[in-house]
């Protein structure tokens, strides 16, 4: 494989495009190879063009993730120490 077949596979990977869109997902690496895989400038701009359509699509569709920012940590300290002092407590 090629840089570009390596960073998109490393990216889609990781944006679940497999589960969420697998035909883009597709598409997306089959540009990449196309890009590692001619040396004409015209073919890999056009490529290039549409690729970045493509991830800008599967980035978009990706789900969110579960990590909480500063305000999920407060509310899930504050609920952890509710239980503690309810358990405390004898509730």
């Amino acid at each position: 494989m090629g840089a570009v077949t390596d960073a998109i596979t490393v990216e889609v990977d990781n944006l679940d495009a497999h589960d969420t869109a697998p035909g883009l997902a597709e598409l997306a690496l089959a540009l990449a190879r196309s890009i590692d895989g001619t040396d004409a400038a015209t073919a890999r701009a056009v490529a290039g063009r549409e690729l970045r359509a493509v991830m800008a699509d599967l980035r978009r569709l990706a789900p969110v993730e579960g990590k909480g920012d500063a305000v999920d940590d407060i509310a899930e300290q504050r609920a952890k120490r509710r239980a503690a002092q309810q358990q405390a407590a004898g509730g």
